[in-house]
């Protein structure tokens, strides 16, 4: 009876919600003080509907970056207690509505940068020297020899990359494996950075049309914000060459994606490489149909050693917040004071 009351006393154990498989030894980690649910399956981002649900019995919940993190999540359960997002910006969760709600949400710190530079140069190699429809070709039982014109691709060394908004961590990583193919490196960002960091990564500052006209690559690496959505449309595009490539592994909001189609369509540039699209999860179907693109799934992250160090960033923080000690990467610290 005395063994009873004492488990009767004794605090729940919190409910922690993760909305995709992760980590399993940061699973393993936030089992020893919480109750875990996950939603088991990897292949799609979870459902609106199940989300919710899952909130309203959760006192944490851990997401990805893919997860809408809306008002009407975050207003399903009134006890939650903190949002944990493994991803480096909250650009999918309403922290407005969260703060009102003296909600904290944290995020992870900036780690993707090789993961995402690999990426980003794999794909302006694959689009460039067309191996996906080499891939497809040959899995077709289709070869038209190895001297053959028929899938006559264009060259990455020695030719002009222009990073735009390419000052940042993963701007100059791209520049770094750019170098290694005797490339030219141009960038342009709203504001420049100081010559000896212009030196050290090999970079030449060039006014943002320049480097349009200029280079046989585009890549973007801008933040996206009310400034740069957009920032690549239809009168960028016009100004690159019909043989350039645009290569984006930030956010699909940056370039009009509509715009974009049609400058691949008219053929007004060669290709183009995406990480990333306007409305993410869709893909755009015309996108999709298009021979001179090379789409991948906003892989930017993964790699097993990033996507365990940025759950166990996730875990840092919850049991942080859980421990009462202050949270590392709040990006709504403001909440402990209201």
């Amino acid at each position: 009876m005395a063994e009873k009351e004492k488990q009767a006393k004794q605090p729940a154990r919190p409910r922690i919600f993760v909305t995709q498989p992760v980590s399993e030894h940061a699973l393993e980690r936030l089992r020893t003080v919480a109750r875990v649910t996950v939603f088991a399956d990897s292949s799609r981002t979870i459902p609106k509907r199940t989300l919710i649900a899952q909130v309203r019995e959760a006192d944490v919940l851990f997401c990805l970056l893919h997860d809408k993190i809306d008002r009407n999540v975050i207003m399903a359960n009134p006890k939650l207690r903190l949002i944990a997002a493994q991803s480096i910006t909250p650009s999918n969760i309403d922290v407005a509505a969260a703060t009102e709600r003296r909600i904290p949400v944290t995020v992870t710190a900036p780690i993707t940068t090789e993961a995402t530079a690999d990426l980003n140069f794999g794909l302006m190699i694959a689009v460039a020297r067309r191996m996906l429809e080499g891939d497809r070709l040959a899995r077709a039982g289709k070869f038209p020899g190895s001297q053959s014109a028929y899938l006559l691709g264009s060259s990455v060394w020695g030719k002009t990359l222009g990073l735009i908004g390419g000052g940042g961590l993963i701007g100059k990583a791209v520049a770094r494996r750019a170098h290694g193919f005797s490339m030219r490196v141009l960038y342009w960002t709203p504001r420049r950075k100081p010559e000896h960091e212009e030196r050290e990564a090999g970079l030449t500052f060039v006014p943002l049309e320049e480097l349009l006209r200029e280079s046989d690559f585009v890549s973007i690496h801008s933040p996206l914000n009310a400034e740069t959505r957009h920032q690549i449309g239809a009168r960028e595009l016009r100004l690159m060459k019909k043989t350039a490539f645009l290569i984006n592994t930030a956010r699909g909001a940056i370039p009009d994606e509509a715009a974009l189609v049609r400058a691949l369509q008219r053929k007004a540039i060669a290709g183009a490489g995406l990480d990333v699209f306007e409305h993410e999860p869709k893909v755009d179907r015309a996108l999709r149909q298009l021979p001179n693109v090379v789409l991948t799934p906003h892989l930017g992250s993964a790699t097993p050693e990033v996507r365990e160090a940025m759950a166990a960033i996730v875990v840092d923080n919850i049991l942080a917040f859980l421990g009462g000690h202050k949270l590392p990467n709040c990006v709504n610290p403001q909440v402990f004071a209201l």
